[in-house]
């Protein structure tokens, strides 16, 4: 239902994080929530709960050195760095911050068309909607179109965290014999079992996000209050209304 009251969802966030725009995250996901649907609601506190704070809490603090902390045991000028390089191309916190985003971002444009559409509505003093408790019209399409980006993408970041990161698996010990180092070296990696607990704990958030944008999807196309024959031609219906209102 789309005029379902917001949660509370004010985290404090401090500046202390550097690399995102935290709290500018929190107001934007705060104020989507109250046009989400209840499995939406749902997502967006697995969000909140399991990625947000997760991250706040512990996972930056646990990578925040991590080319530092990478130590081999040879002092061949540059090899450190291309070992480090070789074994973590993209680093997990920045992959997780633009995972974050990219399936934030849909449910921020779902929220722009409903906002849009009440202010013409109000503007115009005519009705697009049939039933605002609906999800109808533009905003069906709007809506699917965000799900299905939404289920995209974290299946893409766990493909990619699978085969960046050799299955999740964070070894304490790396073996790379990289140009320019002399032969075979060994490379340890700290805090190897916190990181392994972290990816898991990511991964599975994003198996269950994928579960409730799944769900949520199915929920939407077999909804009663969208028939079949209606559910064909709702962008069609949208444009139509559309064009009879002045820009």
């Amino acid at each position: 239902m789309l005029s379902t009251p917001p949660l509370c969802c004010h985290f404090p966030l401090s500046g202390a994080h550097r690399n995102m725009n935290w709290a500018f995250l929190e107001n934007v996901l705060s104020g989507v929530n109250k046009y989400s649907t209840a499995i939406g609601r749902v997502w967006l506190s697995v969000v909140f709960l399991f990625r947000i704070l997760v991250y706040v809490a512990a996972a930056e603090q646990v990578w925040k050195d991590e080319q530092r902390d990478f130590v081999c045991n040879t002092r061949q000028p540059g090899c450190e760095n291309t070992c480090f390089d070789y074994f973590f191309p993209i680093s997990q916190v920045r992959l997780w911050a633009l995972q974050l985003i990219m399936v934030s971002t849909p449910s921020l444009l779902v929220a722009l068309h409903v906002a849009y559409r009440e202010h013409r509505e109000a503007k115009h003093k005519k009705k697009l909607y049939q039933d605002k408790a609906s999800i109808d019209g533009g905003l069906f399409c709007t809506y699917t179109f965000s799900l299905l980006f939404k289920i995209t993408f974290e299946v893409v970041s766990l493909l990619a965290f699978y085969f960046l990161y050799n299955g999740f698996d964070v070894p304490i010990l790396l073996q790379c014999s990289q140009s320019p180092c002399p032969n075979t070296v060994d490379c340890f990696i700290a805090r190897a079992t916190e990181k392994k607990v972290f990816l898991y704990i990511m991964g599975c958030t994003s198996i269950l996000c994928i579960c409730l944008n799944f769900g949520e999807l199915i929920r939407e196309m077999m909804n009663e209050n969208v028939p079949a024959k209606k559910t064909k031609n709702l962008c069609k219906y949208v444009v139509k209304c559309d064009r009879e209102l002045p820009s």
